[in-house]
């Protein structure tokens, strides 16, 4: 039955079919549109480990990377695109055990966020059900995620361990490429310049003369 409510607190998640795994991961390609060489992820234990969770959907049961937390249980990605990005869906995988991230805030074109900054309210957040294969997904507000350059997710907190574990974070939506205008520069002449008119100052003279 439907229902009108806020998706802020952990709600508009939905279970997703294996068996519909390739049309899944085409949907969740996003990776592939984030400036990676830009993406940072802040308190991981191993330096660009929080790069190695974005990666393909086929790929997300792969436990060989990941990032974990260092001095706390916090996480925070700041996560550039290529282009313009509608977001509809989000994904993630953690550890089964109390690593696993139990919340979500996601925060929209804030680049070079700190945990400082994370202090104000999220454009929109989830609670987090333990997760190790994949299958939840948590749909965003497109109106909200329409039109996003750089987004942030920031991990606040885990099930009760010091440190937090995360394998992949899928993102799905719609990618469009940035559009560069071209800067026009139009000069216009406020007084006339004498000597661009010098000639034609000095023939009207001359002519009023004789």
């Amino acid at each position: 039955m439907p229902h009108g409510h806020s998706h802020s607190a952990g709600c508009g998640h939905e279970a997703l079919g294996i068996e519909n795994e390739l049309e899944v991961g085409i949907q969740y390609s996003l990776y592939e549109k984030i400036d990676m060489n830009n993406l940072e992820c802040l308190n991981e234990e191993l330096e660009g480990s929080g790069k190695t969770v974005f990666k393909s959907y086929c790929d997300r049961l792969n436990r060989e990377k990941f990032v974990r937390s260092d001095a706390d249980e916090e996480l925070l990605f700041n996560i550039p695109f290529t282009g313009n990005v509608k977001l509809k869906g989000v994904i993630i995988i953690g550890a089964d055990d109390d690593t696993h991230p139990k919340k979500m805030r996601l925060f929209k074109n804030r680049p070079k966020m700190t945990f400082d900054d994370a202090a104000v309210i999220a454009d929109q957040e989830f609670d987090l059900e333990r997760d190790t294969h994949g299958v939840i997904e948590y749909s965003t507000k497109v109106v909200s995620f329409a039109n996003v350059h750089h987004l942030s997710i920031h991990i606040p907190c885990n099930y009760g361990n010091d440190s937090t574990t995360v394998y992949y974070i899928g993102l799905k939506g719609e990618f469009s490429e940035a559009q560069h205008h071209g800067v026009t520069i139009c000069t216009y002449e406020s007084r006339p310049n004498v000597s661009d008119h010098k000639n034609s100052l000095f023939d009207s003279v001359n002519h009023q003369i004789q």
